[in-house]
């Protein structure tokens, strides 16, 4: 289930949470690692939803579920979208509480503290804080405290008391007051950064040695060495080769137990590497006849014999110590043994981490990855000049703080799930641009950000999650934004709606837009005043048959783009008969469902498409009618290219190549793949996303990209073309004037449209 759909229409089993619960009771109960049955037991009694929902304290599907919370406050979600009935700002006071009462002479109370802020001395207090900027957002609630103190600096009396009366059945419970930070607020700029400094140093704190690698090490620096002196003692009673041949004198025996005192004190301080202990090796047999001849006690012929065949074999195997064979093995052994560990470089890129502000990213990441310094070897131990490791770089290169692009260039962002984790903070940053003051400004786009954070709930019949601007703090100073945020200066949402659709589909063009970043779109489209919809992914165990109106009108704005191309023949689609249905709905047949706005007319299209019969209902059943909405609706992309504007750099035709690599590669999978439902699902969303980029493509231009589809296929192993030939050969037949039939195929079933969700069984299985 997609539980970050800004609508969703679900029915919850209520076996899911028992489930869950279970699972964390097994896990607390018998995980080997004490901090993960700590975090199973902290998952274990967030799953006590199972009682509220027995109790009908929480109602599962309602934008309120909690009884007695406004559906502004932030509650505590857990996996799958249910509450748990408590809210993230309520519990115990936090250490800063505590502290911040002391200081005002109040009781550690939460009412005591919110009263205070009312004052005169609380407000000082607060706009002291404001001005500074030192003050982090947590939980979305810690904004509303000094959002109230701005707006009474400001002469805004009538809205501050109007939050203060919305805050104030709460101020008991809830945790309205900022949390304290070192530095300033973060800028509004335009770098965004995956992790922060503080994030990293956690990462790399929590690496620990490699037992294997270290115990490798030990035996090439300490235990081979060591035996190599033994063999060497043993040889010096050798005549043809045979040891003991030669009575030992007194200061062989003197050696040999010096020997052995060093091999006492090397075994107590090297405890990894084990082999030397059991008699049954090598080294174990020279140590054990050393230890007998020492003590004056003569071998008997079994481990006379025992001990000649050890030295033999070692002999045999590594050449005699001193040979050119044997120095040339032991100088490389040395070597390996003396590269530094990752470990090591991990704990050295720490240091260079740990003088740095810590909630930030990184402007320049290349000194934190140059190789270690003399002056570092000194003081670490490590070989100067040693590399630090793809497995570091990759933390430390998640910190760079740059332009979006940037970053996709880099690698620093490999997925369009990972992009739409950055852009709350570009989003963030570019609707606080609409106030004036840098003060709100701060303090808006910190609230954002911790909006961001804010876990979705699971909705019924089409209620929408909350939004930003319904926040009461964030409504309270809404009088204070400009006019129009958008400035043509290319500063604006509009601008930075741009600048995000853009790498979104260049640098993942196979893959649909997550609905986090969907969400995001719709925050800028707002501020733009675009008129233009984004539409989120449905999901199909949830779905209930209707859509909001928002996707008839994104439908109808892809029919201006594609009307008359490629991707309307191929998809069977009378973009002017969706035209008609929205203006006829527009103007009449809007009905509503459970209270919310629905397009009748668009969800009973999506159904014929889709050959559903009425009032069925089944998972795969739902995917196909949902599947239809997004071949409607390009599933944003008209909506990116005709009202936003987007032009990816490297064109069209190679986002369509792309695609279709994408495509290969998934339908690669599907040949072992004993659950290919899901795979060959995403493979048809990217052939959607190719055959969208065909049509921008001139028609040369895409006749030469259609043609190098089959050499692109015939690189992958051979099943991979045979499944797609059926959707080539349906290509090439719309590409040349013919059209599929009501079916959606042609030519006996040898060409066919690809299509992802069925409901007998896909033919590419």
């Amino acid at each position: 289930m997609n539980d970050n759909a800004e609508q969703q229409p679900p029915t919850a089993a209520p076996s899911s949470p028992q489930a869950q619960l279970a699972r964390a009771f097994v896990t607390a109960l018998t995980h080997e690692d004490a901090g993960t049955r700590h975090r199973a037991e902290v998952r274990g009694q967030r799953w006590q939803v199972l009682g509220g929902m027995a109790s009908g304290r929480l109602s599962v599907g309602s934008r309120t579920p909690v009884d007695g919370f406004p559906p502004w406050v932030t509650l505590e979600v857990v996996r799958g979208g249910f509450a748990t009935g408590t809210a993230g700002a309520n519990g115990p006071l936090q250490a800063y509480e505590r502290e911040a009462a002391q200081g005002f002479g109040v009781p550690a109370e939460r009412r005591a503290l919110f009263a205070h802020c009312l004052t005169e001395p609380g407000s000082a207090w607060l706009w002291d804080r404001l001005d500074s900027g030192h003050y982090e957002i947590g939980v979305l609630e810690e904004a509303a405290l000094l959002t109230m103190a701005w707006l009474v600096r400001h002469g805004e009396t009538g809205a501050a008391l109007d939050l203060v009366a919305e805050l104030e059945p709460f101020a008991d419970r809830l945790r309205f007051l900022s949390r304290p930070a070192d530095g300033s607020a973060p800028d509004a700029t335009a770098a965004v950064h995956r992790h922060t400094v503080s994030d990293a140093v956690g990462t790399l704190a929590r690496r620990r040695p490699n037992a294997a690698v270290e115990t490798q090490r030990e035996a090439l620096a300490v235990r081979q060495p060591f035996g190599d002196e033994l063999l060497v003692h043993w040889l010096r009673t050798a005549r043809d080769g045979r040891v003991l041949e030669l009575v030992p004198d007194a200061d062989w025996l003197a050696h040999g137990e010096a020997l052995l005192d060093r091999y006492r004190r090397l075994a107590a301080e090297h405890t990894r590497c084990t082999k030397h202990r059991d008699p049954k090796e090598n080294l174990g047999t020279l140590r054990g006849a050393l230890e007998e001849v020492v003590a004056g006690r003569p071998l008997d012929a079994r481990r006379l014999g025992l001990l000649r065949h050890a030295v033999q074999s070692v002999v045999r195997r590594r050449g005699l110590p001193g040979s050119a064979a044997h120095t040339a093995l032991r100088r490389r052994q040395a070597e390996q043994a003396a590269l530094a560990s990752h470990h090591g470089l991990a704990q050295l890129v720490l240091r260079r981490l740990a003088v740095l502000p810590q909630e930030t990213g990184v402007t320049d990441v290349t000194p934190l990855l140059e190789a270690v310094t003399g002056e570092e070897s000194g003081q670490a131990g490590l070989p100067a000049g040693s590399a630090v490791p793809p497995v570091i770089r990759q933390v430390v290169e998640a910190t760079l703080s740059a332009p979006l692009g940037t970053l996709v260039e880099r690698g620093v962002v490999p997925s369009a799930e990972v992009l739409a984790e950055l852009v709350p903070q570009l989003v963030a940053a570019t609707t606080a641009q609409a106030y004036d003051d840098a003060t709100p400004r701060a303090l808006m786009t910190a609230n954002h950000r911790a909006f961001r954070n804010r876990r979705s709930l699971l909705l019924l019949n089409l209620e929408r999650q909350v939004r930003v601007e319904e926040l009461p703090w964030v409504r309270a100073v809404s009088g204070q934004r400009s006019a129009v945020p958008g400035r043509p200066d290319g500063e604006g949402a509009l601008a930075v709606l741009r600048q995000l659709g853009e790498p979104a589909v260049q640098a993942f063009p196979g893959t649909i837009l997550p609905n986090p970043l969907v969400r995001e779109f719709g925050v800028l489209e707002r501020h733009c005043d675009l008129g233009t919809p984004f539409v989120e992914e449905l999901a199909a165990d949830i779905f209930m048959g209707t859509f909001s109106p928002k996707f008839l009108t994104a439908a109808r704005i892809a029919g201006e783009l594609l009307g008359g191309t490629l991707y309307e023949r191929y998809y069977g689609i009378d973009y002017a008969a969706i035209r008609n249905l929205a203006i006829i709905e527009t103007g009449a047949a809007l009905t509503r469902s459970h209270g919310v706005r629905t397009s009748p007319g668009f969800a009973r299209l999506c159904a014929e498409r889709a050959g559903t019969a009425p009032r069925s209902w089944s998972v795969a059943a739902n995917g196909t009618v949902i599947e239809q909405a997004q071949i409607l609706t390009t599933h944003n992309l008209a909506t990116l290219v005709h009202r936003v504007g987007i032009a990816p750099r490297p064109g069209w035709a190679d986002l369509a190549r792309r695609c279709f690599v994408t495509v290969c590669r998934l339908t690669a999978r599907v040949r072992r793949d004993p659950r290919p439902l899901s795979t060959i699902k995403d493979a048809a969303y990217a052939w959607r996303q190719m055959v969208f980029h065909l049509f921008l493509c001139p028609p040369g231009e895409q006749r030469r990209v259609i043609t190098s589809l089959h050499e692109e296929a015939a690189r992958h192993p051979a099943h991979v073309a045979t499944r797609l030939a059926p959707a080539l050969a349906g290509l090439t037949l719309v590409t040349g004037g013919g059209a599929f039939g009501d079916d959606g195929t042609a030519d006996g079933g040898r060409a066919r449209r690809f299509l992802g969700w069925s409901t007998d069984g896909h033919w590419m299985r």
